[in-house]
């Protein structure tokens, strides 16, 4: 079972930036895709960014042009740096890897808080 451990969370104020950051207990890291998502309290979780193992990038309409999904293959690492932070963003964002075992592999979240 592939473990992710999420970390650089916090509370910034609107307009700040924060780095988020997802270590893989695995030697087979580059070959996966790797995620971002987030939950904001009563809502769904949602998909923030994905990168592949060639570092194409997608991301969610909402987060365009402010955040970026990067991966460093050398340290088991994806990032997620997030930029021109808005309440709105205020959640727990997870990392996950989906082709990690029959179910995937989801991080236990990290508590990004926006403040107005």
């Amino acid at each position: 079972q592939v473990q992710l451990v999420e970390s650089g969370g916090g509370l910034v104020q609107a307009g700040e930036s924060l780095r988020l950051s997802c270590v893989a207990s695995t030697s087979i890291f580059s070959i996966y895709v790797m995620r971002w998502y987030r939950q904001a309290p009563g809502k769904q979780r949602d998909l923030v960014a994905t990168i592949n193992s060639g570092a194409t990038t997608t991301y969610a309409d909402s987060v365009k042009g402010r955040f970026t999904i990067s991966r460093d293959n050398t340290k088991n690492t994806v990032y997620l740096q997030m930029n021109s932070l808005k309440p709105e963003d205020t959640a727990v964002y997870y990392c996950n890897a989906p082709e990690a075992g029959p179910a995937g592999s989801w991080g236990q979240g990290t508590q990004v808080t926006v403040s107005s």
